[in-house]
């Protein structure tokens, strides 16, 4: 085990470039599930949950070839309904995205409970009933779900009875071999469903109104193989806007895909953070505001996540951190998840004046001066707000369990090395 020793207040400098969509390159990977010939992946992220992922695949007779470092060859010639690794599918949320691809393909799957982030409650209730309306039979035993369609995929009419967006990923890659037509309503649109969907449909599938809530999809006979790069993670692309701000840095991202950052940006800038676009980059200037704009009459505003395209509930630990740091007061409220804030007790321990009002909301007065704590990692997301944290404050943090923050960031130590941050990697 390691953990990251952060000596806070430098500011940081520079340029970086992020890794490829976490969340684009997990369904991306099951969904090579659906064609025997060879594809080519780019621009994999190297983290964790890739990697889980990668075992996964493998244990159901998945061939993979690095090309690269962020470049595999994968060609599932043979797929075998072998049994899952409990272990394996409890490390990440994504191993439920087995479920769609391995029913267009080997017609059903025996799979162990998901994991991932302790961050309250995810349900997959919507998968199974997305399924079941494309003719699938899914079971639950207590120990593992039983999800069959001897009888073959027909296409349907489902309507979600949320916008998950992993349940909106399974239905997709179910139903683009499925017979007929099949219409997805109150589908998820993130960046990274439509990357499947145009994944897909480079392999030979049709489906249209990509970006939209409601989503056509005609089954074909068969996906032939095919070469696709993965978009930037617009996570990390946010994550760095808040440590360029927060340690009153100027850092421009490449290559970071602006057109996914309006609503994040329009956030940002309620924070008192600021940052231009030029070209496909992102640029940090260093005279950020770090004032909190309040709403009209001088109430104090709401940041709050929906799903896409308003503010994804991903950035709503980096959001407070950020607030931490910027002159005035703001309600968050993530309404998704109970167990999302429960981190902000470690912000406190550092000087931040935070109230928790119940599990979904809390209170942030800023500016606050953190000073360097011991800390852990909770989950991916409130990790790396550890990180940006430690980053501001006054002194050394030590932050441990970082195995957690790098299932999701990749080399997210030496990026912020070569921005001029003072972190290291020690032995637990």
């Amino acid at each position: 085990m390691h953990s990251f020793l952060i000596e806070g207040g430098h500011p940081l400098q520079g340029e970086v470039v992020p890794s490829g969509n976490k969340n684009a390159a997990l369904p991306l990977l099951t969904a090579c599930l659906l064609t025997d010939e060879p594809i080519v992946l780019r621009n994999i992220p190297d983290i964790g949950d890739v990697r889980t992922m990668r075992a996964l695949l493998e244990s159901l007779g998945v061939t993979i070839e690095s090309q690269g470092p962020h470049t595999w060859r994968i060609q599932a010639s043979q797929v075998r309904r072998a049994d899952l690794d409990p272990h394996l599918c409890r490390r990440i949320r994504a191993s439920i995205l087995l479920a769609g691809p391995m029913l267009g393909r080997a017609s059903g799957v025996t799979l162990p409970p998901p994991g991932g982030d302790v961050i309250g409650r995810r349900r997959v209730d919507t998968h199974l009933l997305a399924l079941r309306r494309l003719g699938a039979e899914a079971t639950y035993t207590g120990r593992e779900f039983h999800i069959e369609a001897g009888a073959g995929l027909r296409g349907a009419e489902v309507l979600l009875d949320e916008a998950s967006v992993t349940a909106t990923e399974n239905a997709i890659m179910a139903a683009v071999l499925a017979r007929g037509e099949t219409v997805i309503r109150n589908a998820a649109s993130e960046p990274h469903v439509q990357d499947l969907c145009h994944f897909l449909n480079h392999l030979g599938a049709n489906i249209e109104r990509i970006g939209s809530n409601t989503l056509h999809i005609q089954g074909v006979e068969r996906l032939h193989g095919g070469e696709y790069t993965i978009g930037p993670d617009y996570l990390e692309v946010a994550s760095f806007i808040g440590a360029a701000a927060i340690t009153r840095g100027s850092v421009r991202i490449r290559q970071a895909s602006p057109q996914h950052l309006d609503m994040i940006r329009l956030v940002f800038r309620r924070l008192g953070v600021v940052c231009t676009v030029e070209g496909e980059d992102v640029v940090v200037p260093a005279d950020q505001p770090l004032e909190i704009m309040p709403d009209l009459g001088g109430a104090i505003p709401r940041i709050f996540d929906m799903p896409w395209p308003a503010f994804p509930t991903d950035l709503m630990s980096i959001a407070i951190v950020m607030a931490t740091q910027s002159k005035g007061t703001v309600l968050f409220h993530d309404w998704m998840y109970e167990g999302r804030m429960f981190f902000i007790d470690k912000l406190v321990s550092m000087g931040a004046r935070v109230v928790l009002c119940d599990p979904h909301r809390c209170i942030v007065q800023g500016p606050s001066t953190l000073i360097g704590e011991q800390l852990e990692s909770p989950d991916i997301r409130a990790g790396l707000a550890l990180v940006l944290a430690a980053l501001a404050a006054k002194g050394e943090s030590r932050i441990r369990n970082i195995g957690q923050i790098e299932r999701g960031y990749e080399d997210i130590d030496e990026k912020l090395r070569r921005l001029g941050a003072r972190i290291e990697r020690i032995a637990a």
